[in-house]
């Protein structure tokens, strides 16, 4: 299973529906489960902080952890799957981290095992987590030679 830990509001309508397409394709090990945590009543470092905290205490030990980052790598879909698969393989539990507006601190940072840009863009939150599902779909239909991906 991957667990996604967001900081934000419950999915919008539009987004729970395209979400909803994706995750009832998923099957295990790529099935998710979404921890969505409150935005901070504070603000800049300190909303940071306290959101950081917050992600950090959902986070196992052994997890395999994907920050999710526009100053990140960049990845394509395949190099995206093969990550999966080689902490799937090691049988090792993912978590995807979506910070909050402000960022998140230097511990998540360091926390991570990768820091993955979608692009260089910055997203809105919601339309991030649409995204994310369907590359998760993506990412499964490329580990089981699935034509859905078109090199």
């Amino acid at each position: 299973m991957i667990t996604i830990v967001a900081i934000g509001k419950k999915h919008e309508s539009w987004v729970t529906d395209g979400i909803e397409r994706y995750e009832s394709r998923l099957k295990k090990p790529f099935n998710i489960e979404w921890v969505l945590l409150p935005h901070s009543a504070l603000s800049d470092a300190a909303a940071r902080q306290e959101e950081s905290e917050r992600i950090l205490s959902r986070v196992d030990a052994r997890t395999f952890v994907i920050l999710l980052d526009e100053r990140g790598d960049e990845l394509d879909s395949p190099q995206l799957a093969k990550l999966f698969d080689t902490a799937f393989t090691a049988g090792r539990q993912v978590t995807l981290v979506i910070g909050g507006a402000y960022g998140v601190d230097d511990r998540v940072h360091q926390r991570a095992d990768i820091v993955w840009s979608l692009s260089p863009l910055v997203f809105p939150h919601q339309l991030v987590r649409l995204i994310l599902a369907e590359q998760l779909y993506r990412a499964q239909q490329i580990t089981a030679g699935h034509p859905y991906h078109h090199d």
